[in-house]
């Protein structure tokens, strides 16, 4: 069935009162026949339309739209599919994954529709020229690009495959028509460093402001390489090499263009146990979700909620996270403990699943955390942050739940918001008399 799956209708909306069910699918709006959420998107509006439905028994009816001005169509659909990556990069993560994961989690994906529509990263390895004129048609902008490379060769070698389309030629049509762009360098030692950065991040700052920034992120390797490329980890005489060179360089960089433009992954200072930059060096934070800013703004928020933390009525925590953010979130226990009066204490949990290289909070999976916190003084409570969980579903890599893990543990596992703030409310509610009984 083409078209889209609808998979809630808001009730009373205008949607609902023209007789629209979840389970059917929208096939055309005024006509134009839907390919995704991006026409969805692209064609609805808050004006009268025609919408052509299929049932769920296949009868095509067509129903008058009749919103009130302003007011939502009240629909929701079923994600897209993702098309495929064709790619077989040498430091893919999917390709270094243990068995026994989600199965989704194997899935690698390679679609600019989900570039836009939700901020992933794509290399445009597999986009046709009539894509290319979709989203300058379509003004399908911000898109969130994996550059790694401008010379076509070195990253014919990086993506493991040939007659891809040259990324620098995509990337000036889409600077062209004005597309903001976000970009990204995947950090390989020995493959595209030194020069060939020097070449990309020269590139790249030559089409800005339509390249709004670009991120430089170390590669991840786990102990589960076998049969895959040999490659060089980032370790910390690496991380503080790179630093004492590209450090200086960043900042002409972002000084000459005026703005935040080349950003150095948090990971490379964590790994080298360097001082990081001032908040203010990241700009608006445009590349939040490729871990670069988090450690700064952890410390600005942590000094407000250390500034309005108040007592609290006692009781002993453990806060579980990953070991690259111990050095970080530790100390700002200590000084939060001191200031409510609970006893909080922070756990690094080693990863095992992943190895010992892996050390971001988000990869620490439900089974790593018992064998750390199993037969140990835990306190009454464990604090886990939600960057370990799955949105939506509430489970952790290995598809443990914090039910389950509560369950291996003996005592109650609480979620909470992965920030200073977030964890200060967790505190607040848990430090309640009946938010105490209700957790024993």
């Amino acid at each position: 069935m083409h078209g889209l799956l609808i998979e809630t209708v808001e009730p009373g909306s205008p949607a609902d009162r023209a007789g629209l069910q979840p389970g059917q699918h929208l096939l055309k709006i005024d006509g134009t026949r839907l390919r995704d959420l991006i026409d969805y998107s692209w064609l609805a509006s808050d004006e009268e339309a025609d919408l052509t439905v299929a049932t769920q028994d296949g009868t095509i009816r067509t129903v008058l739209l009749e919103p009130e001005p302003g007011e939502s169509p009240g629909l929701t659909f079923a994600p897209p599919e993702p098309k495929r990556c064709g790619n077989n990069c040498i430091f893919c993560f999917v390709h270094q994954l243990p068995k026994g994961l989600r199965r989704p989690l194997y899935v690698k994906d390679e679609d600019y529709r989900l570039s836009f529509l939700q901020g992933t990263y794509v290399t445009l390895s597999n986009l046709k020229p009539t894509e290319l004129r979709r989203i300058i048609k379509q003004r399908l902008s911000p898109l969130y690009i994996s550059v790694h490379v401008v010379d076509p060769a070195v990253r014919e070698k990086l993506l493991g495959r040939t007659n891809i389309p040259p990324v620098l030629d995509q990337l000036k049509e889409l600077a062209k028509a004005r597309i903001e762009l976000h970009t990204q360098v995947v950090l390989c030692p020995g493959v595209n460093d030194g020069a060939i950065l020097e070449q990309t991040v020269t590139e790249l700052a030559n089409l800005y402001p339509a390249v709004r920034s670009l991120a430089v992120v170390p590669v991840g390797l786990t102990e589960h390489r076998q049969r895959l490329p040999e490659l060089a980890p980032v370790d910390r005489d690496y991380a503080a090499a790179f630093l004492d060179s590209w450090l200086p360089r960043m900042r002409a960089v972002n000084k000459q263009l005026d703005d935040a433009f080349l950003q150095l992954a948090d990971e490379f200072f964590l790994k080298a146990d360097y001082p990081f930059p001032a908040l203010k060096e990241y700009g608006d934070l445009p590349q939040w979700e490729n871990g670069v800013g988090m450690v700064p703004w952890f410390c600005k928020d942590a000094a407000a909620v250390l500034r309005r933390a108040k007592p609290l009525l006692p009781f002993d925590a453990v806060v579980v996270t990953g070991e690259s953010a111990y050095g970080v979130v530790q100390p700002f226990l200590a000084e939060l403990a001191a200031k409510t009066g609970c006893g909080l204490r922070a756990v690094a949990v080693p990863n095992r699943l992943f190895g010992s290289s892996v050390t971001v909070t988000g990869l620490v999976c439900g089974r790593d955390i018992v064998a750390e916190l199993e037969g140990r003084l835990v306190g009454e409570t464990v604090l886990v942050p939600e960057v370990m969980l799955k949105e939506g579903e509430g489970c952790f890599l290995d598809d443990m739940t914090p039910a389950e893990l509560q369950q291996q543990l003996g005592v109650p596992v609480v979620p909470f918001e992965a920030t200073p703030g977030g964890l200060y409310r967790q505190l607040r509610c848990l430090s309640k008399p009946c938010a105490k009984e209700r957790t024993r």
